[in-house]
């Protein structure tokens, strides 16, 4: 197929990149700047120039494709509720582009906001509606494309998707705990994050590319879920500082708009997709990613 990727030359975009075209895929990636583009042609992906505040740019790429693959978003805590209504815009704009047509489109969502005090399962739907929710309530919007001819599927990525040079929650982490000489945990740390190593996460974007029913929703989890107290242990091991609590009161102080995620139970099944799919994932856990170096770059080795 033919597949359009937003967010093609980020961290999971990358590798679902490589993995989409290893398993004989044609990619065209969004690139908002001449280094995403550089970085794409060097995979050997064709370039669709645009960027996400470029609504026509997006519907002229999911037009021309077979497929596709949402996976960009725009990181800007300073304005989230701008970057939510973006994503609403975008979204709804490449899901109108391909309503009736029975194509594929695959959106990256996330289990960060899930907090139930159980595993989050696949039934579990999105509580999030609406454009001044999170993420622009865009998971829900898509599944709606379901039944308007669109093989809509959410790809639900586990809070940290690992490997080497990774730069988001976890390496943030390390960072802290870097900063402060001690690597923290909220409370008693039995709280839970749910993991995937990046590698695992590409391969399930294609199976479920290939494969996933209109309206679907998919856990790209490996591990249900890894204790957060663990996390910090890992982390102080790796840096050579003592893992600590930090009470709940002070942890906004220490890891700033990290805490409100670090602070939930945010742990995950998959074993719907794995059956669904025959997903099997096979890269290194986080734990195991921390101690063997892989976010030596985040804390400066």
């Amino acid at each position: 197929m033919r597949v359009f990727v937003t967010g093609a030359s980020g961290w999971i975009g990358s590798a679902v990149t490589d993995d989409l075209l290893t398993h004989g895929h044609q990619v065209i990636g969004l690139a908002r700047s001449a280094e995403s583009a550089a970085a794409l042609r060097g995979r050997g992906a064709e370039v669709h120039d645009g960027s996400l505040d470029d609504v026509d740019s997006l519907l002229a790429g999911a037009k021309a494709a077979d497929a596709v693959i949402h996976l960009a978003f725009k990181h800007d805590f300073t304005d989230v509720a701008a970057a939510w209504r973006s994503e609403r815009a975008a979204v709804e704009g490449m899901l109108d582009a391909l309503a009736g047509s029975d194509r594929p489109f695959l959106l990256a969502s996330g289990l960060a906001g899930a907090d139930l005090g159980r595993l989050v399962t696949e039934d579990d739907a999105s509580p999030f509606h609406g454009a001044d929710s999170m993420r622009g309530g865009s998971e829900n919007l898509a599944l709606e494309y379901a039944e308007r001819g669109v093989r809509s599927v959410a790809v639900r990525f586990a809070p940290t998707v690992h490997g080497t040079d990774d730069h988001g929650f976890t390496a943030r982490l390390v960072q802290i705990a870097q900063e402060h000489g001690s690597a923290g945990y909220i409370g008693d740390g039995a709280h839970r994050w749910a993991a995937v190593h990046r590698s695992d996460a590409a391969g399930l974007v294609r199976l479920a590319l290939e494969g996933a029913p209109a309206g679907s929703r998919v856990h790209a989890v490996a591990e249900e879920g890894v204790p957060t107290r663990e996390m910090a242990a890992a982390i102080g091991a790796y840096l050579g500082v003592p893992p600590v609590t930090v009470p709940a009161e002070e942890a906004e102080a220490r890891f700033g708009w990290l805490a409100t995620f670090f602070g939930r139970d945010v742990a995950a099944s998959s074993a719907r997709t794995r059956e669904l799919l025959g997903w099997v994932p096979t890269g290194p856990t986080l734990l195991d990613d921390i101690a063997g170096g892989a976010y030596a770059a985040a804390a400066g080795r």
